[in-house]
């Protein structure tokens, strides 16, 4: 049976990771009894832990023949990943194009200026004046072409009043002169005119 002093050195050592197999199993065997000091009852709980988690189960008998089948099988995983990594391409490249579509869709789609009616329809009334103002400013000149169009009717009854005095005024005159014809040819009969 180990004393306490040699157990601590030997415990020491063990955490260094310097202790050989059989002083290893000697510090199990010591804190695997129940008389433990209270000092080292802390150390008695780790490897208690240390010996029920420590049995590593026997691989089985096939181990070896599943080890190489899978490493013969390189070239079906060398095929998985190439597919994988194809689809995965394949899906990001939708995912971006996707993405572009919708994000160019919202940055053309009118978007409400205005939550308040109220201020909508004053801006609405204001552009609708502004419109009003501009159109009656284009047709304003057109109004000297109303101007020009009620002289030229002006002047146009002015010269016809003007063609029908003349006309009253020559019909005296006009009846002078056939008077005189009619005397002339009455006075000198062969003479034609």
């Amino acid at each position: 049976m180990m004393n306490q002093e040699e157990v601590k050195l030997l415990l020491e050592k063990y955490y260094a990771g310097d202790t050989t197999l059989i002083e290893e199993l000697l510090l199990r065997e010591y804190f695997s009894q129940n008389d433990v000091p209270d000092d080292l009852r802390d150390e008695k709980e780790i490897f208690r832990y240390l010996m029920e988690t420590s049995a590593v189960p026997e691989p089985s008998a096939d181990l070896e023949s599943r080890i190489i089948s899978t490493l013969g099988n390189t070239h079906t995983l060398t095929n998985n990943r190439k597919l994988y990594t194809t689809l995965s391409g394949i899906a990001a490249a939708l995912l971006i194009t996707a993405g572009t579509y919708f994000f160019f869709i919202r940055q053309n789609a009118p978007r409400d200026t205005y939550s308040d009616p109220a201020i909508a329809y004053a801006e609405t009334m204001k552009i609708l004046y502004d419109v009003s103002a501009k159109l009656n400013k284009g047709t304003k000149a057109l109004g000297k072409l109303t101007l020009i169009e009620s002289q030229t009717v002006n002047s146009l009854e002015k010269v016809n009043r003007s063609a029908t005095m003349l006309n009253e005024q020559i019909k005296p005159l006009s009846k002078a002169f056939n008077t005189i014809r009619v005397s002339d040819t009455i006075s000198d009969p062969g003479k034609e005119r």
